[in-house]
């Protein structure tokens, strides 16, 4: 298996859920004892949420990309951003590794695809829904994304980063969650991304009000894992060296 680089911290709390993933999906691949080969670099969310906040997303791509120079030098063969919202800044990261940087966004589509759904759901940080970075890239791949109303963006955010960074899960932000589904649903969303790690830990659910919910961090780290044991000559998986059109 190919050491895979995790970088993280942008919650620690959605890092601790990758961690789990990469090796529980690890060990069943491979049985027995095994688990990932990994390593992570976490970094301190408050400095990042400040960048976030001020708009400094350059200063941000550039601290990312220097954590994420450590992974390499630290021998990561594959290198996965473990946040949705930073995918903002992954370009810098596309273009220095290539083939051995799994984006996110890709992971995502091939699995909205193959789930035959064509109109899709974006939930995820105010970032995520409402710049057109993470939704263009699921539009390169010809899916139709629809994003809430302001209202209920503006709600999604809020507790993303008043509660569930900080592993708070109430049951009242649950049902909040679910009733921004409905509208979209009802909206004509044939499926919902979960496109913030901490929302599925909210949402531990694969389907709800009769259409799939697509976990993205589960769908990275099953693609992360698949291409840490595929063979080197390999460019990746499917998800990944699908060409972007956006």
């Amino acid at each position: 298996m190919r050491r895979i680089g995790l970088l993280g911290g942008m919650s620690w709390e959605s890092t601790a859920e990758y961690y789990r993933l990469l090796n529980e999906i690890a060990a069943k691949r491979l049985g027995g004892l095994h688990s990932a080969d990994l390593i992570v670099r976490s970094v301190d969310f408050a400095e990042i949420e400040e960048m976030q906040a001020g708009g400094e997303w350059e200063r941000a791509g550039a601290r990312l990309a220097a954590e994420a120079a450590t992974l390499s030098d630290a021998g990561a063969e594959v290198i996965v951003l473990a946040t949705n919202t930073m995918h903002k800044v992954a370009g810098p990261l596309e273009e220095t590794y290539g083939d051995r940087f799994l984006h996110l966004g890709d992971t995502t589509a091939a699995a909205v695809g193959a789930a035959g759904v064509g109109r899709v759901g974006l939930l995820g940080t105010g970032f995520t829904m409402s710049q057109p970075f993470y939704a263009d890239r699921l539009r390169g791949h010809g899916l139709e994304v629809t994003v809430p109303a302001q209202r209920d963006q503006d709600t999604v955010h809020r507790i993303i980063y008043e509660e569930l960074c900080l592993g708070t899960f109430l049951d009242s932000s649950r049902q909040a969650y679910l009733a921004v589904i409905d509208r979209l649903v009802a909206d004509g969303c044939e499926g919902v991304i979960l496109g913030c790690t901490e929302i599925e830990l909210l949402l531990p659910m694969e389907t709800y009000a009769g259409v799939p919910l697509f976990p993205t961090t589960r769908l990275h780290c099953e693609a992360a894992v698949e291409m840490a044991l595929s063979p080197r000559d390999q460019r990746c998986v499917a998800a990944h060296s699908s060409a972007r059109i956006a």
